[in-house]
Formats: C-alpha cells, structure tokens, sequence
C-alpha cells in the first residue's frame, strides 16, 4: 500500500501545491518585486533582507514557532478558562512527528480536526505564511533597516507577535472561542504586518532626504513580475486554507481572483477620476488591497460579497494612500512602500467586511457556517482592534530591546553608498560612475607574469 489509511493523496498533494506558491509569492515574488521597486543602489539590500528573514522563520518554526501557533495551549494564568489561558502554544519541535497524520485546527473556526495529510504538510504550509509575514513588514523599513538588527528582530517578532496572533485567532485561543474569523490572514498576517511596519519605521526613522525625494524604482520590468507572482501565488494563499482539495478551496481561488480584478480596475478610475496619470506602480498598489482585502474572507462570502470588498477596499485605501497619507501621524512616518495602507488598512477593511457579508450557505467545514450580523462585526472588530494594539506594542518593545545591542539603523556612511557598502556588489555592476566610485569602477589588477605577457603580446591579426 503506497499511503496509510488515512492519507487522501489528493488533499495532500494539493496542500503542499498550495504552500509552494505561498513560498513563490515570497521567494521570488516580493523579492523580485522590492529589488524593482527600490533604487539601484538599495535593490540587492532589499533582496538580502527578504532571503534572510524567509530562512530564519523556517528554522524557528520547525524548532518551536509551529507548536506555538497551532499545538497545545500553554496556560498562563487562570487554568483552562480566560484570555490568558488560550494565548498561546507550548513551544516545541515538530521534527520528530513528520510522518504523523496532521492534528490540525479546522481553518479558523477554532475546533480541533484530524486531517488527511501528514503533519509534514500542515507545518510547511503554515511556515510560508510565517515567513512571507515579515518580508511584507520589510517593505515599511527598506533603505535604511540595519541588517545585523533585522536578523534578531525576526526572530524575536516571529517569536513574540506572530505565534501569538496566530494561536489566538487561527489556532483555537479565545478570539477564535469568541467567534473570530480570519479565513487566511486579513488580521494575523496583513494588519500585524502593516502596523508593525508602520511603528517599525517610526522607530529607526526616514530614508535619507534624497533617497525620498527621488524615489524612483530602478526597473519596472522586475516589480511586474514580482506583482504576477503575488497575484497567482494568491491562489495557493486563499485557496489552501480550507486544508483540502473541495469546492471551499474552488469556491476561495475564484473569490480571490474576482475580488483582486475589481480592486485593481477601481484603482485605475481613481486615477482617471483623479486626474492622474494610470501608472504601473499604482495599479499593483491596487492589485495588492484587493488580494489582501478579500483574504480574510475569501472562503465566507459569495460571489457578490467579493466584488463589494473589491471595490470598498480599494476605494478606502485609494482615498487613505493619497490622502490620509498627508496627515499626521502619517505624514511623519517614512513607510518605504506605504505597507500601512495596502496591507494594514486593506486587511483591517476585509475583516469587517467579512463580520458583513459572512455568507451561510458558504461552508468551509461540513455542517459548520460563519453568517454576518452584529455578532459577528463586534468579534471582528475586538480581534482587529487587538491585533493592532498588540502588534504596534510588541513591535516598540521589541525594537527598542534590539536596539540596546545593534543599531537599528545603518551608519551614516552606508547610507549615503548603499548595497556597495553593505553587500560589496550592486545589482548592475558596470563602469558607469556612482556615488561610491566617482571615476567609474576600476578594471581588475591582472597578476605580474599576465601584465607583463599583455604588455609584450602581438596585437590580433585582422581579416
């Protein structure tokens, strides 16, 4: 027999599909998209950044992040009863237990299933949404974020926050008790990513004053092909939550799909209705809200609901981004590729909506519904209205912690050179002169003998 009993090779193979395009949305996908999008001499930073914080969480998942955010609760206070006592997972390793059939939550409803595939698959697939959740935030920080305070803050964030909001919502702690639902990550993914962004870049402070002003992407071939990959990686996002290869995950994919269509055209009349110029730059903008916004509720709304969330969510984002954006606190705050809005607020606003127009007849578990009402929006609205205090505070605590061994910003000196002073290379090497070689870079030293033979050598003969 080729499978246990218990093993659908089907749900299986599906959800690590899904998982991997979760990964590409992360490696390549944002970080072909931030390396296009930052100026030339901050894209292979950027890049790095990415790379190191997807590695880091893979680690610390499989050694403890997994059993934090999905296993058994550790209780604090309180015994079995209360917030504290539904917090968070004990910390420990899932090596061991690979070949297990997966002792899973049904997808954010907080009740305990038994899955058809192995733990294996349940671990990858939630340690890609770990992972892509701080290279999100990196998009608050990039062109000045100090690499060697990056790597214990992911860490110590991945640790801290994310675990936590993803146990209390995803991974039956008490706002998942309370009725709480986050389809695939509105909250614990989107909103923690763009607030902690947002305090983050508070924190360790602007760009250089240039470095805003002529904040212009170095190639927009790169950030289209990133933005395709998010788009289509989207699928594997939405559409492996229901943990299983049926009509939910068919149901999710086309909402997903629909919901980021509207988001991305509505963007566009913005900017017709706006009198300004359709760019590349802005409709991603508007491609992203859509896919952010639609994703805690991908699985709970129909048809309809998706293109009300397309066009509320782009609307609300479009106005915040060119608007809000001009206000305080905002408009102090140096947030690189403007996470806050379409990832923060769009998720806040795909929350909502889905405590709106939570569908019935839409079942993501057999006999187990979600429908909108009162009940529904003021749970959506407590989780949210955590997750943002929680976020923005960990992120405080956090920073300030790193910041008293590393600085969280680099040196004057790096700044002003870039990924010439940070990594050795750029991203186009060429002899063009910059800003850390004036004259053009310079031709490689050949060894004695070679000069010596070139100096001495007939020139080539010639037809």
């Amino acid at each position: 027999m080729l499978y246990p009993h218990w093993l659908n090779p089907g749900d299986n193979a599906w959800q690590l599909t899904a998982a991997t395009l979760v990964g590409l949305m992360s490696v390549p996908g944002l970080v072909v998209l931030y390396g296009g999008v930052m100026q030339k001499r901050w894209s292979v930073n950027s890049m790095m950044l990415s790379f190191v914080a997807f590695a880091l969480v893979l680690v610390l998942w499989v050694l403890y992040g997994f059993e934090m955010g999905f296993g058994t609760p550790l209780h604090l206070v309180g015994g079995k009863h209360g917030f504290f006592s539904n917090f968070v997972g004990r910390p420990h390793s899932v090596l061991s237990q690979l070949e297990e059939q997966g002792q899973g939550r049904v997808p954010n409803l907080g009740k305990a299933g038994v899955l058809d595939f192995p733990q294996s698959s349940l671990v990858y697939f939630q340690l890609v949404f770990a992972a892509i959740t701080p290279i999100l935030m990196l998009g608050s920080v990039l062109g000045r974020v100090n690499m060697k305070a990056w790597i214990p803050f992911v860490v110590l964030w991945s640790t801290c926050v994310y675990t936590v909001d993803a146990f209390l919502i995803w991974g039956g702690g008490w706002f998942a008790q309370q009725g709480a639902v986050d389809f695939c990550g509105g909250y614990v993914i989107h909103l923690s990513a763009g607030v902690s962004g947002f305090v983050a870049a508070w924190v360790i402070g602007p760009r250089l004053p240039r470095d805003r002003e002529l904040d212009a992407p170095n190639n927009l071939a790169m950030v289209a092909v990133g933005a395709g990959l998010l788009w289509l990686g989207w699928n594997g996002f939405n559409g492996g939550g229901p943990y299983n290869a049926g009509a939910d995950a068919a149901a999710a994919v086309l909402n997903t799909n629909v919901a980021t269509a509207v988001a991305f055209l509505v963007w566009l009349c913005w900017d017709y209705m706006t009198d300004r110029k359709p760019s590349l730059l802005g409709s991603v903008n508007g491609m992203i809200v859509g896919l952010v916004a639609i994703t805690p509720a991908a699985g709970y709304v129909n048809g309809y609901g998706a293109i009300l969330i397309g066009v509320v969510a782009s609307s609300l984002v479009y106005l915040a981004y060119n608007y809000l954006a001009l206000l305080r606190p905002f408009r102090l705050v140096d947030d690189t590729l403007g996470v806050v809005y379409t990832h923060g607020f769009a998720g806040l606003v795909g929350g909502l909506l889905t405590g709106v127009l939570a569908d019935s007849a839409m079942q993501v578990v057999p006999g187990v519904s979600v429908t909108g009402g009162l009940h529904l929006l003021k749970w959506q609205a407590l989780a949210a209205l955590w997750v943002v205090c929680f976020s923005a505070a960990g992120t405080f605590v956090l920073l300030r912690l790193v910041g008293l061994f590393v600085p969280l910003r680099m040196s004057d000196e790096e700044l002003e050179v870039g990924d010439l002073a940070v990594h050795g290379h750029e991203v186009y090497p060429s002899d063009i002169p910059s800003l850390a070689y004036p004259a053009g870079l310079a031709a490689p030293a050949l060894p004695p003998a070679a000069s010596a033979a070139t100096a001495t050598a007939a020139p080539p003969a010639i037809g």
